[in-house]
């Protein structure tokens, strides 16, 4: 009789793995007794716990958002990934929305219009982040015009002008309030100089 080495294997019939050919017999004894294949997955799970495995991974179930039915294993991706009533964000307003109906609300909503800030002009929501960039002075090389230079420089020429400063008008504002002040000060004491004098009450 052939000797069997340590490194001969033999697959089992029942489970398909490869098990050492002097274990064989031993293990496919417990192998077929102890475990059944999945008829869904091929995993090889206890046969007592059969019946638990399919209800809690393969059973069909509905999606609670649109009603779908599929495998339980997969709900949580079709939930958060695939679902048409998912809840997702507009990214021009960040209004939430399902998303069936996001293309349909980002066309009209990326169609808004807003004001810019560096040139004062109004630009959709859509070409914000581009016009942004152009018109922080990142220009494209390759487009890049005598034109777009000289709105460039004239832009710089805006941001660089200085703003009056703020003391200033500070100021202004003190001598306007003290001169009133002083107004109503020399008013006042008119009006009860005349009061007082005598001359007016015979």
């Amino acid at each position: 009789m052939e000797a069997v080495s340590d490194q001969d294997t033999s697959i089992c019939t029942h489970c398909d793995r490869a098990i050492p050919a002097a274990n064989i017999d031993l293990h496919y004894a417990h192998c077929s007794r102890k475990l059944e294949k999945c008829k869904v997955c091929g995993d090889m799970v206890p046969r007592k716990n059969a019946e638990d495995h399919y209800l809690s991974t393969h059973a069909p179930v509905s999606c609670s958002l649109c009603s779908e039915t599929m495998e339980r294993d997969i709900l949580d991706i079709h939930k958060g990934e695939n679902c048409p009533q998912r809840i997702v964000t507009c990214q021009f307003c960040e209004f939430p929305l399902p998303a069936i109906d996001l293309a349909e609300h980002q066309e009209v909503c990326g169609n808004r219009t807003e004001l810019c800030h560096l040139c004062n002009k109004y630009v959709r929501l859509r070409e914000r982040f581009s016009h942004e960039a152009r018109c922080n002075g990142i220009q494209d090389s390759s487009v890049g015009t005598s034109r777009n230079v000289r709105e460039a420089e004239r832009e710089q020429g805006a941001r660089r002008r200085p703003l009056p400063p703020q003391n200033d008008f500070s100021t202004k504002r003190l001598l306007f309030t003290i001169a009133i002040t002083g107004i109503a000060v020399i008013l006042g004491s008119f009006f009860l100089q005349r009061k007082a004098d005598p001359s007016d009450v015979h």
